[in-house]
């Protein structure tokens, strides 16, 4: 199942105490980037993944596989799979200097796979790295959690 595979997820959550060392500038830019990445994984969004996922991407699956780029962007933009909406919980944007940063969450991904449901409970990691003027997503790992009962 593609959507197994997905790393980062999320609209805004509130900053952690891990950033306090950070400026707020840091911070902002990163989650705004964070933001942007996990929307247009949901969205299916081909073109803006290309840009937003460096060429030398390492993607940890929830499997502990290792893959690239082309993997990763393949397994979102699948044309029979949709997502449903989400919510992160105990999310960290966590600036590593001025050109480096991490954001973490823990999230339920669900939604349908080539037509038949499927409902996963992952916390995923995902490196940025500054180039230029914009962020690229330069490593990313996902660990596959059991679901708890609701």
């Amino acid at each position: 199942m593609r959507g197994m595979m997905a790393a980062g997820l999320a609209f805004g959550m509130a900053v952690p105490a891990a950033t306090a060392d950070a400026p707020a500038s840091e911070v902002a830019d990163l989650r705004a980037f964070a933001d942007a990445f996990d929307a247009a994984q949901v969205a299916q969004d081909r073109a803006a993944l290309g840009r937003m996922v460096a060429d030398d991407l390492v993607f940890i699956d929830g499997s502990g596989k290792r893959h690239g780029k082309a993997f990763f962007i393949e397994g979102w933009t699948g044309a029979d799979d949709d997502y449903d909406p989400v919510t992160l919980k105990d999310r960290v944007i966590l600036p590593l200097g001025k050109d480096a940063g991490l954001a973490s969450a823990e999230t339920i991904l669900s939604g349908r796979s080539a037509g038949k449901p499927f409902r996963v409970r992952i916390r995923f990691t995902d490196i940025f790295k500054r180039h230029g003027d914009s962020w690229q997503a330069v490593y990313i790992h996902v660990t596959r959690m059991a679901i708890e009962s609701e």
